[in-house]
C-alpha cells in the first residue's frame, strides 16, 4: 500500500481539482498588486447575469429565507410565474449584491492581495422578477486615504438588459493594503 499522500487525503479530488490546486499554488509566486494599484477611477467592469429560478433556489436555500414570493418553481414543474405582491415571483432583494464581487474584480488579472470589503450602501428602486437578465456595472469612483489606509469607492449599478430600467445602486468601499 502506498503511504505517500499526494493530495489532500481528507477528501478526493479530481484530476481537474489536483490540476487547478496546482495552478493556484503556482501563481502564488507571481507579482501581485494591491487592489489600490490595479484600479484607477473612472474605470468600470460590467457583466450580465440571468437570474434563473435554480439561481433563486440556491440562494433562498443558502441563506434559510423560505419567503414564497421568491418562488419561481414547483417540484416536477419547475419553472412557474410564482406570486408576490409585485406580480410573478421576485429575487431576493440582497441576492445581485452577492454578484457584484465578481464583476467588481478583473478576473483577467492576478486577484489583488489584502483587499477588505469595508462599506456597503444599498438602494432598492424596483423588485427583480425571477428570469430577468441584468446588467451589473461597477465604476471606481473614488480613490482616498484614512488614518492611513488606502480606500477604492464604487458606484454599483444593477439593470434590466432589456428596458434600462434601475433596479438597486450601491456604493461599496475595498479599504487595500
Amino acid at each position: 500500500m502506498n503511504k505517500s499522500i499526494a493530495t489532500d487525503s481528507l477528501r478526493p479530488m479530481t484530476e481537474v481539482q489536483v490540476r487547478q490546486t496546482r495552478e493556484f499554488i503556482e501563481s502564488l509566486k507571481e507579482d501581485c498588486q494591491t487592489y489600490w494599484d490595479m484600479v484607477e477611477v473612472g474605470d468600470v467592469l460590467s457583466r450580465d447575469l440571468t437570474i434563473t429560478p435554480e439561481l433563486v433556489i440556491l440562494y433562498a436555500d443558502a441563506v434559510e429565507d423560505y419567503t414564497p414570493w421568491y418562488e419561481g418553481w414547483k417540484m416536477n414543474t419547475w419553472r412557474i410565474e410564482g406570486e408576490s405582491p409585485f406580480g410573478g415571483a421576485i429575487v431576493p432583494p440582497m441576492m445581485v449584491s452577492h454578484f457584484v464581487l465578481s464583476v467588481q474584480f478583473d478576473h483577467t488579472k492576478p486577484f489583488a492581495i489584502g483587499s477588505v470589503h469595508t462599506m456597503h450602501e444599498t438602494e432598492l428602486h424596483e423588485p427583480i422578477p425571477v428570469g430577468a437578465t441584468v446588467t451589473i456595472s461597477a465604476k471606481a469612483v473614488d480613490k482616498y486615504e484614512k488614518r492611513g489606509r488606502r480606500y477604492v469607492r464604487h458606484e454599483v449599478t444593477v439593470t434590466d438588459v432589456n428596458s434600462g430600467l434601475l433596479y438597486m445602486r450601491e456604493l461599496r468601499d475595498i479599504m487595500s493594503l
